[in-house]
């Protein structure tokens, strides 16, 4: 609702800060493409928004829920490998596995993500697009 991330991860860590930033400014791009396709898309259990901005190392894309969680990826320019339908399956592992996060009892909505089963799926998408 704040717009505060539940969950970091960058690969390779050292420009971590850089990512940060990155996912910190694609929000208000996240936040004008949903107020710009209005309550058309309400009825939809899912939002993939697609590619949101590219830069000259990366290309960020982005993907919304339907309780507005917002999921935003940063992927390396030079991987022309991955076309919109990895993207798009990518993020519907994170919503399952965020949903799944969500299902547990001893999570309160809105705490920092800190879940092993997570972090291995995120690590295990991560090794596959490097």
């Amino acid at each position: 609702r704040q717009n505060y991330p539940l969950y970091i991860r960058s690969i390779p860590t050292e420009n971590e800060l850089k990512f940060h930033y990155t996912v910190h400014t694609s929000l208000d791009v996240v936040d004008e493409k949903i107020s710009a396709m209005g309550k058309a898309l309400v009825d939809q259990r899912e939002l993939y928004l697609g590619l949101l901005y590219p830069t000259e190392d990366y290309k960020v894309y982005g993907y919304v829920t339907n309780s507005k969680v917002k999921f935003v990826m940063v992927v390396d320019s030079s991987n022309t490998a991955l076309r919109d339908n990895e993207i798009r399956s990518m993020f519907r592992k994170l919503h399952n596995s965020y949903t799944d996060i969500m299902c547990n009892p001893f999570y309160n909505p809105g705490d920092r993500i800190q879940s092993r089963a997570f972090d291995n799926m995120v690590n295990s998408m991560m090794m596959q697009v490097c």
